[in-house]
Parts: C-alpha cells; structure tokens; sequence
C-alpha cells in the first residue's frame, strides 16, 4: 500500500478541522487514549475475526449483521480496530492519525457465501451509489474483490478503487453524520413513547 498517497487522501481530510498534531511523532503517540484500539495486539485479526471483534467500536453495530459492510484496519503495530462499514474505518483512519496501517479489508459482495469474506480493501473495486444498501451513510459504497463483480452490479452507481471510496467518505461525513443523529434520535423517541406506553 502507498501510505503516503494513503493518509493524503483519507487521514488529511478526515482532520482539517482538528487541531494541530506534533510534526514529528512516534508511531500511536497521537492518538487520543479513549481512541486507541482496545482488543489485545493480534498478528493474525482475519482468524475468526468476527468472533474477536463483533462489535463496531465507533457506533457499536453488530459486525456479523452488517458483514456486507465492515471493515478492518490492521496497524503496523498489530492492534486492529473492526468496524461496521468504511465510514467508520475512515474514523478510525483519523483518530489513529500516528498509527500506520498495514493492512486494511472490505468485504467482497460478489461472494456467494452468507458471511460475505474480507478482501483487502485497497485491491478492490467499490460501486458508488447504485441500488445497494448504504451503512452509516446516505450514499453506498459496496466493495467488491473482482472487477467484474463490481460492474455487474454498478446498476446507475459509478465504480471507485478504495483511495476514492475513501475520500468520498470523508467530504459525506458532515451529512452523514447528521443522518446518524436524526435516526438515532428517532429511535430514542420511539423507545422512550414505548416505554411510556407500557407504564400506562
């Protein structure tokens, strides 16, 4: 993987807005503590992966439900964080801003297996858009391993390599963020009239 082109295109615009971070620093030194992936080092994360990590650490979804979506950022250091879908590996991406990653998988969506594999992520293809289910954002962006896969299911989406997915996933984070809020706040309001509804 090219780091630099890498963290150019995903960890620089996913921090614009945050302060400055130290020009020299060592590797893991400028992630936050509360940030820092918490599963033990692992040399090995695609080894029953879902069984050590099947919670999204940034939104807490289940990573077996939404297989066809997650993600995984292994780190040079060997700590891995598992997330739900690329939107919340590009936060990891950001927060881990010192903290190099040595390899990164998507899953591949032209599998035919009922836990779609990982694949690595920077190999694959992404369809932008089109008719697939979107995870944490408003606009899709489905991994594929093959090309080919990929084109055959683009629909009216656009194919993307993983740089670009990325970096549309970090100009959508505003939006996509507030999309978050709203249904999570949704779902609060539901649950609390709910509730209320069974006291009465």
């Amino acid at each position: 993987m090219n780091r630099r082109k890498f963290l150019a295109a995903g960890t620089t615009l996913g921090l614009a807005a945050t302060l400055a971070v130290p020009a020299v620093a060592a590797e893991g030194d400028g992630t936050p503590m509360q940030f820092t992936p918490k599963k033990p080092k692992d040399p090995t994360p695609l080894v029953d992966e879902l069984a050590k990590y099947p919670k999204c650490p940034y939104c807490g979804m289940d990573r077996t439900e939404y297989h066809f979506s997650r993600h995984l950022v292994h780190y040079s250091d060997d700590l891995v964080d598992g997330t739900c879908s690329l939107h919340c590996a590009a936060v990891s991406l950001s927060v881990n801003l010192d903290r190099v990653p040595k390899a990164i998988y998507a899953p591949d969506n032209g599998s035919g297996e009922a836990v779609k594999p990982l694949t690595n992520a920077e190999a694959a293809t992404y369809v932008i858009g089109g008719e697939h289910r979107g995870v944490m954002t408003k606009k899709p962006k489905t991994s594929f391993a093959a090309k080919l896969a990929a084109e055959a299911a683009k629909g009216d989406g656009e194919l993307a390599d993983f740089d670009k997915a990325l970096m549309l996933t970090y100009m959508g984070m505003a939006e996509d963020t507030r999309m978050i809020r709203m249904k999570r706040d949704e779902r609060r309001r539901k649950m609390m009239g709910e509730h209320q509804m069974h006291k009465g």
